[in-house]
């Protein structure tokens, strides 16, 4: 990824996220004669006068890696400084591709899973892009208000074994002793799976029963000055500028909503998919769609800059 040299000017970056449907993504190692030699790097280069970001993502990837991109969705933007220059950096996570790679450009190829990054060093302003990699596409939310407890953890069972890795408590209807037995049992089922549990609202609690973050609500987003101390911290939003309050917080990821018209609140606004795209355009952090969807509209959320959905009765149903 050639950043160039310039001073006191943002230069507009595309990078490549090229994922393997085993999870792993591709890092390459930047060439002798380029400055910060020997570093780690997503693939991409500088977006030229009259590109999109995306047009130079499809030019960069055949002129370093010889392939062709097929698919390629919108996802994170981080604004780094580095000594030499400031760059804006576009990421896309790029699922399919044709043609053979090879290191046109000299560089090392190595493919890597999230939390196993094994080369090093990596460029600093790629930091927050692998940790936000560790994050699924699908976050379940509870539902024990309308299936009940045991049955809603013999679904919490059928889901790990399926794979799920990101369920949020919320339950709101439970007292706190009722809450805090619930939780405990979640984490005993869950941490065998390397699942992350994400309680909602309540810092303490999250913080006392070993869970792995908190979920803010909108109002304690707006109203704390600092991030919670937790491994994982979520925000809730309902606009653009609640997003950018997450961001400035320090978040690790949002929810935005409601997507679409849900069970829960029938007859009120919704945002629709294109007002999604533009309030999660420039984003820093990863956003999960929510609201009146299911599984099917996954793929229509990656094409909208989402890093995936958050359901809730759809969840869990078989």
């Amino acid at each position: 990824m050639n950043t160039g040299i310039e001073q006191n000017k943002t230069i507009e970056v595309s990078a490549a996220v090229l994922q393997r449907s085993d999870g792993s993504f591709l890092l390459a190692q930047r060439p002798a004669d380029k400055i910060w030699a020997g570093y780690w790097e997503f693939p991409g280069g500088k977006v030229e006068p009259g590109e999109t970001a995306h047009h130079a993502l499809v030019r960069e990837l055949r002129e370093e890696l010889g392939i062709e991109v097929q698919t390629a969705y919108p996802w994170l933007t981080r604004v780094f400084t580095y000594p030499h220059a400031t760059v804006r950096l576009s990421f896309f996570r790029v699922t399919e591709w044709t043609g053979e790679m090879h290191p046109h450009e000299g560089q090392q190829f190595s493919w890597q899973r999230p939390t196993e990054v094994s080369v090093n060093p990596i460029l600093p302003a790629n930091a927050p892009i692998l940790r936000a990699l560790e994050l699924p596409s699908l976050y379940a939310i509870s539902n024990v208000a309308e299936l009940g407890v045991e049955p809603f953890l013999a679904s919490l069972q059928a889901k790990l074994d399926a794979g799920l890795q990101l369920v949020q408590l919320r339950e709101k209807h439970l007292s706190h002793d009722e809450l805090h037995a619930l939780a405990l049992r979640m984490v005993a089922m869950m941490q065998p799976y390397g699942a992350k549990l994400i309680v909602n609202a309540d810092v303490e609690l999250a913080r006392g029963i070993g869970a792995d973050g908190v979920q803010l609500t909108a109002a304690q987003v707006a109203s704390l000055d600092e991030r919670p101390d937790v491994p994982w911290c979520g925000a809730s939003c309902h606009s653009a500028e609640e997003l950018r309050r997450a961001e400035a917080l320090g978040c690790d990821f949002a929810l935005l909503s409601p997507v679409l018209p849900t069970q829960s609140h029938p007859g009120e606004p919704t945002l629709g998919w294109e007002k999604f795209a533009v309030c999660v355009s420039g984003s820093t952090i990863p956003v999960y769609a929510l609201g009146g969807l299911s599984n099917d509209d996954m793929h229509t959320a990656w094409q909208r800059g989402a890093h995936g959905i958050a359901l809730l009765r759809q969840a869990w149903v078989s």
